[in-house]
């Protein structure tokens, strides 16, 4: 039978992302609009969300935080095009960003000194085999495939060469060892849900160290710079923006920090991600025809979670239209280089009752077009 109760917010789009609840634009402050990013209200907008940032996430001493353009895409880029090339690069990929990734370095950079450890969606690389006296490459949670590494522990501390690591659906989702990570990058509309076009590059004191005494052999792009003179630009990580961003986005993206404050700050986005994964993992472990596209538990994505049916593509697009037409759920379609499968965000502004009322809609749905 059809349900009858549905999700009070059917948005599990995974980018750009649900509103956390009670979002009301009325609340953004928005004194910055019309004035420019460099006037005085501008910088501290602009300071406030790259201080509070790191206090939120609790980033060890010397760590930097700035506003970048392009996304996420753009700040991994900045890092890669900046950072790269003074050691060979170890590069993982197991999804379609990470193999992009891979592209960039190869075909791009052109560098030839480099290792390629890729997998098939739904599985990890052999991360062991990773020499960590390179500069290493790689996401921690995949987007499109639902596969995040388990934890840190395959990251020396000791490590000679830099970790450069895209975060965008794992930062304020996940436990994440900093002093583990040189460059860190994110985007605002992932687990928070706030606009999109602005990247975030987190830097360690060894990836500042390294932009310091290395200047790449190819030319750099105006966007990408981050040092003048051999020295770091810092007006970059307290607001001074290479470029000029939508302070409307910023009022935005500060809006969201203060709700993570409201309720608690990131160990409570963690577990709203996790409650929000758990209750799709009930429904998989007592239903035959639905599993996970991530193959090993350990490795299950509580943000991205992407599921396989025992459907033809067809037949999974069919019932991701039903799903749409009946209002229950959006944009949950697989990613379009993933097998078929669905693919529900479960970030931490999503609801978790609003996940397990889904869960039936789905069965409902399966069972109207596979039979």
């Amino acid at each position: 039978m059809q349900p009858q109760a549905k999700p009070l917010n059917p948005n599990f789009s995974s980018g750009p992302c649900s509103r956390h609840p009670g979002y009301d634009i009325a609340n953004l402050d928005v004194a910055t609009i019309g004035r420019s990013h460099r006037s005085s209200v501008g910088k501290a907008a602009l300071g406030k969300a790259c201080s509070k940032t790191a206090e939120l996430l609790g980033l060890p001493e010397g760590y930097r935080v700035g506003i970048v353009p392009g996304s996420d895409t753009g700040a991994v880029e900045m890092a890669m095009w900046s950072l790269l090339g003074a050691r060979p690069v170890d590069v993982c990929g197991w999804e379609s960003f990470g193999l992009g990734w891979v592209t960039d370095i190869v075909k791009q950079l052109k560098l030839e000194n480099t290792r390629i450890f890729k997998a098939d969606y739904g599985e990890l690389p052999k991360l062991e085999e990773v020499n960590f006296k390179h500069d290493v490459v790689f996401t921690w949670n995949g987007t499109t495939s639902g596969v995040k590494v388990k934890n840190g522990d395959w990251i020396p501390c000791d490590r000679e060469g830099l970790t450069i690591c895209d975060a965008t659906s794992a930062v304020f989702a996940m436990d994440i060892p900093w002093e583990k990570l040189d460059v860190i990058t994110y985007s605002w509309q992932k687990v928070l849900g706030s606009e999109g076009g602005h990247g975030m590059l987190i830097l360690s004191p060894r990836a500042v160290a390294r932009l310091e005494s290395y200047t790449p052999p190819w030319p750099m792009p105006k966007l990408f710079r981050m040092t003048k003179g051999g020295k770091l630009i810092e007006g970059i990580f307290k607001g001074e923006t290479i470029n000029t961003p939508s302070m409307l986005a910023v009022a935005d993206y500060n809006e969201a920090l203060d709700w993570v404050e409201s309720i608690g700050g990131v160990s409570q986005t963690i577990a709203r991600c996790t409650a929000n994964y758990e209750a799709i993992a009930a429904f998989v472990n007592t239903t035959p025809w639905i599993d996970f596209l991530a193959k090993d538990p350990a490795t299950h994505s509580t943000t991205s979670v992407c599921l396989t049916l025992d459907a033809s593509p067809e037949q999974v697009k069919d019932i991701v239209k039903w799903l749409d037409t009946e209002g229950v759920a959006y944009d949950i379609g697989g990613y379009r280089d993933a097998p078929p499968s669905i693919r529900i965000w479960c970030g931490a502004t999503v609801e978790a009752s609003d996940v397990t009322l889904l869960m039936p809609w789905i069965e409902w749905a399966y069972k109207k077009v596979v039979g």
